[in-house]
């Protein structure tokens, strides 16, 4: 498993500007895996910075195991042999994708706690004022990597039938229907967002990393809100895909997503 590092590098804007353009040519494909780096002097012609500022974005890709340094040989990519396999999703049928992951990889427990939830996540799940969720802050690994930092919040009702126990052992769409929960729908959003400190330690990534930002909201049939998720994934080990047809005659030809439900699920609204 690669060593939890918490780096504040690059903290800086040269440093970070460096790290993010190295990050995305190494992500990107333009440097393969074995490639050797420019050294340290040249990186910074090349980028009109100092050494100093090539160190630290340097260290940042070190920390989120993109590239090796080692003494009298450089700086090259890490070989695929180093990287976990990515966790694929369809983002055609991500809601079953999910349960799907929910039961196929490990997840730890973070925090546990009760309390009123921010005024945009009250309003998604159409909550009253004053109102108290369930808020659960969870790490998913696979192959005994972190690959998403997940905060669920429940609604104190519906979340007081189990324990901090159950969630630390069981997946929550579980308990939900234990609950009697029955699932109708769901809104999803996919963003990006910048690691924050307390994410970067858990996801073993530098500070600031760009971040896969996924957000869903469960309701019930009557539309009740029943589940807020914000999940962070790490690029690096988590890709969205969306396989689609064209369909349609002449000019009113276009794109459409194919769409696959699985397991019994609904594959989202």
């Amino acid at each position: 498993m690669t060593q939890m590092v918490a780096s504040q590098a690059p903290d800086g804007s040269k440093a970070r500007r460096v790290y993010l353009l190295l990050r995305d040519e190494i992500l990107g494909g333009h440097l393969a895996p074995g490639d050797s780096l420019p050294g340290e002097l040249k990186l910074a012609e090349l980028h009109g910075v100092s050494r100093v500022t090539i160190r630290r974005a340097l260290e940042g890709l070190e920390t989120d195991g993109l590239i090796e340094r080692r003494a009298g040989s450089g700086t090259s990519v890490r070989a695929p042999g180093a990287q976990p396999g990515q966790i694929i999703a369809d983002l055609a049928t991500l809601m079953p994708q999910l349960r799907w992951m929910e039961e196929a990889t490990t997840a730890r427990l973070l925090a546990f706690s009760y309390g009123v939830p921010p005024g945009p996540v009250a309003e998604a799940l159409g909550l009253a004022e004053g109102a108290r969720v369930q808020r659960a802050v969870r790490l998913r690994l696979a192959g005994g990597l972190p690959f998403s930092h997940l905060t669920t919040q429940v609604p104190e009702p519906i979340a007081q039938g189990y324990s901090e126990s159950d969630l630390a052992t069981t997946p929550l769409f579980r308990l939900l229907e234990r609950r009697g929960v029955v699932v109708d729908h769901a809104r999803q959003s996919v963003s990006a967002v910048l690691a924050t400190p307390e994410v970067a330690e858990a996801l073993e990534l530098s500070v600031g990393a760009p971040l896969i930002s996924l957000t869903r909201v469960v309701y019930d049939a009557a539309g009740n809100g029943v589940e807020h998720l914000s999940a962070l994934y790490r690029p690096d080990r988590f890709r969205l895909e969306m396989t689609l047809n064209r369909v349609g005659a002449a000019d009113a030809r276009h794109w459409e997503p194919v769409v696959v439900a699985g397991s019994g699920e609904k594959a989202g609204p």
